[in-house]
């Protein structure tokens, strides 16, 4: 019941008793009953009196606590979403400490990988003259279409030479996968019987990789094994025709060129590494 039907009822009450009164004193001014009830409705009057202040109070308070209602939902849903930030905040945290992670992993496998090749590199052109290994009738089709010469004698690699792979290298190590495909065929037209022919085609390949582009990965990797099957970059080109297979989906395919790579190059890192990979690749 609202406050203003309370003191209603009270009004209407007062009345009631103020119009009975006369005609009792009328009739009966000295009897004790009369005064008796007059007291009574006395008392009554502000027992109800009481009772309305209190359910006045109690109405205040209802109404205070209705009108504070929204400001606490709000402050349970700030209070919500500060947990579910702390908790978007811890997960980030373990993200970027993954992401980071494997960006070392990886960094630390390219600083490998290019002091290797590196090294090969530098054996290669500082070889002396000698015979190349015959390449297959059915290689020279592929080997002719990458604009490959097939191996030939060839001396150790003069400095326009020299420059001209660095050149292309520098694109790759940049990141500029495709500027340094440009540039490796580039030198690949310009010295194709260079000592660092094989590198430059491998380097193309791995660009493509890079680039996601698996196809054209896999299909630069097999003009190098046509035309260099018995080079030092042989066992890196099929690991990385086994990679660019397993990222098409391929995995028997994938698995049976890592086979390829262990048989005939069984000592080569690139062997060991397709080895560690077979055990997980599924």
């Amino acid at each position: 019941m609202r406050c203003e039907d309370i003191y209603a009822l009270l009004a209407r009450l007062a009345i009631a008793f103020l119009l009975l009164v006369p005609s009792a004193q009328a009739a009966l001014f000295d009897d004790d009953v009369a005064r008796k009830q007059a007291a009574d409705a006395s008392r009554r009057v502000d027992e109800l009196r009481s009772q309305t202040d209190i359910l006045s109070g109690r109405i205040g308070k209802i109404e205070e606590s209705l009108r504070n209602q929204p400001t606490l939902e709000l402050l349970n849903q700030i209070e919500l979403l500060k947990r579910e930030i702390q908790s978007l905040r811890g997960q980030l945290e373990v993200v970027g400490n993954n992401v980071e992670n494997t960006a070392k992993r990886q960094r630390d496998m390219y600083v490998d990988l290019d002091t290797r090749m590196r090294r090969m590199e530098q054996q290669g052109a500082a070889a002396a003259p000698g015979a190349a290994p015959p390449v297959a009738a059915d290689a020279a089709a592929p080997s002719a279409a990458a604009g490959i010469a097939p191996a030939a004698p060839a001396g150790p690699a003069g400095a326009d030479e020299t420059r001209g792979y660095e050149a292309a290298q520098n694109q790759r190590r940049l990141g500029n996968y495709q500027g340094a495909i440009t540039a490796f065929q580039s030198f690949l037209g310009q010295y194709p019987r260079s000592p660092l022919a094989h590198r430059a085609q491998y380097w193309i390949g791995d660009s493509y990789f890079n680039l996601r582009d698996y196809k054209n990965a896999i299909a630069n990797q097999q003009r190098l094994l046509a035309a260099y099957p018995d080079s030092a970059s042989a066992p890196d080109a099929m690991l990385n025709i086994a990679s660019a297979q397993a990222e098409l989906g391929d995995i028997a395919a994938a698995r049976r060129t890592m086979d390829t790579l262990v048989a005939r190059h069984p000592n080569s890192d690139a062997a060991e590494k397709a080895r560690r990979r077979m055990t997980t690749l599924r």
